[in-house]
């Protein structure tokens, strides 16, 4: 037996290796593709100083001072206002349903009191379910109640020029008061466990029997592929609220989470997206040939919906075409049910925008999944 080491030995050695990387094209495609993707999405989708945000306003005086401080307002660069409410269930509905960052509310006899020198105030109302997408906003207003009214006042008169803010800018933060970013987090966190956990288990599970040969089995049982899948995820599908149930104990206990809305509004919600997540997930098994390029695929999934979907950066804060794609992910409008139901009490009508996108995507991903699955058995 020769002991000692070999160089051409090596090069054998190592030359294999690499024909046999060749060879595997999808885990030769990740070695460039990741890198990339990581590249492009670091680099041009994710900002944690979201600016532009939407914005409403609620004026009941419409005077030169007031369209003077929404001017001063955009020029911060971080309010945009896109809605103007007649009504305040139609505010308190733009708010709940995430449609709106801020609400801006002048009074009545805002002029009136401002000319007397009596210092007003305006209420922003700020959605607080994600503390970071707003900070920076509201760091911004400091000197806006300061240098808005400047020439406006000076002109009107000098005596009126102000030494001190004229009005005051009272902040409300909606659904997170303390504005903890664990109220942001730990809903979040839901919608991640079940988005990771459910699709690497199916695809490598579906991989794992294919590459044992038992679903060969099945061609000769009369089950028709949809039965088949189903049966297949059933079981996860219950797996996936253990694990709610799991988080949603541990936050109540270690974060004291508030559950404003409906347990069962909640649960039915996750059911969509528990069953998107196992169409995933079956939909990587038919692709993949062994149980390696599963978690490979389920990976390069997992990677950009992770970042695309708001959980750790703020969703407004992306480039228009970084949200679009984010949009496709059902862990996006997951996370917003997530929150919207826990944290804001929302009812059906309100997440209503978020469920039917995730059932489109469960539809294109069973009629996939179901085309590979027959395609894989002949």
């Amino acid at each position: 037996m020769n002991l000692s080491f070999s160089l051409p030995r090596l090069r054998a050695l190592v030359t294999k290796e690499f024909i046999q990387i060749l060879r595997d094209r999808p885990t030769f495609s990740m070695i460039f593709v990741v890198p990339i993707v990581q590249l492009a999405l670091f680099g041009f989708a994710i900002n944690s100083d979201p600016k532009l945000l939407p914005t409403a306003m609620m004026a009941a005086d419409q005077s030169v001072y007031v369209r003077s401080i929404t001017t001063a307002l955009q020029n911060t660069g971080y309010f945009r206002f896109t809605e103007f409410p007649e009504t305040e269930e139609k505010a308190e509905r733009l708010i709940a349903q995430g449609k709106v960052q801020f609400i801006i509310r002048f009074p009545e006899n805002f002029s009136r009191d401002l000319l007397r020198g009596e210092r007003p105030s305006m209420l922003i109302e700020a959605d607080g379910t994600d503390p970071v997408a707003i900070g920076s906003a509201l760091a911004a207003l400091g000197r806006v109640n300061q240098t808005a009214l400047t020439r406006d006042l000076s002109n009107a008169s000098p005596q009126l020029a102000p030494r001190a803010p004229p009005f005051e800018i009272r902040v409300h933060h909606r659904y997170n008061p303390e504005g903890m970013t664990s109220y942001n987090i730990v809903p979040g966190m839901i919608g991640m466990v079940l988005n990771m956990t459910l699709i690497v288990m199916t695809a490598v599970a579906m991989t794992r029997e294919r590459e044992r040969g038992t679903l060969e089995s099945l061609l000769s049982t009369p089950a028709r592929p949809v039965e088949v899948m189903i049966g297949k995820i059933a079981p996860f599908i219950i797996i996936g609220y253990l694990q709610v149930i799991v988080i949603l104990i541990a936050s109540k206990v270690l974060f004291n989470l508030p559950i404003v809305g409906s347990p069962f509004l909640l649960s039915l919600a996750l059911s969509i997206y528990i069953a998107a997540n196992l169409s995933i997930g079956f939909t990587v098994s038919t692709f993949a040939r062994n149980q390696l390029q599963a978690m490979q695929m389920a990976t390069f999934y997992f990677l950009p919906a992770m970042l695309l979907s708001g959980f750790l950066f703020p969703f407004r804060g992306m480039p228009q075409w970084a949200q679009i794609i984010g949009n496709i992910f059902p862990l996006t409008h997951a996370l917003r049910i997530i929150r919207g139901v826990i944290l804001k009490g929302n009812g059906f009508v309100d997440i209503w925008p978020s469920i039917w996108p995730m059932l489109l995507f469960l539809l294109a991903m069973c009629l996939v999944s179901l085309k590979r699955y027959r395609e894989t058995l002949d």
